[in-house]
């Protein structure tokens, strides 16, 4: 692997190489991790606010109906958890 050091390339030293590699390594584990909880972005972005979650409660407590529920389920429905 080479370097440029004060406009001049040169060959990286053994130990440069290996902070580097580790480097990669490490960019490469937290892409994977950040691309493996894209579902929990979506369904954030999905839910319905938590003002109207209450209010959705509120009524359904009051005529006895499952709004709340039957919104939550459609998210996590249509915005599965990777398994």
């Amino acid at each position: 692997m080479k370097k440029l050091v004060n406009g001049i390339i040169v060959d990286m030293t053994a130990e440069e190489i290996a902070v580097r590699q580790s480097e990669e390594a490490q960019g490469l584990e937290e892409k994977a991790e950040y691309d493996a909880n894209q579902y929990q972005r979506d369904r954030a972005t999905a839910y319905p606010s938590i003002q109207e979650q209450l209010d959705m409660q509120y009524w359904d407590k009051v005529n006895g109906t499952t709004n709340w529920e039957d919104a939550i389920a459609k998210v996590k429905a249509d915005t599965p958890k990777p398994e």
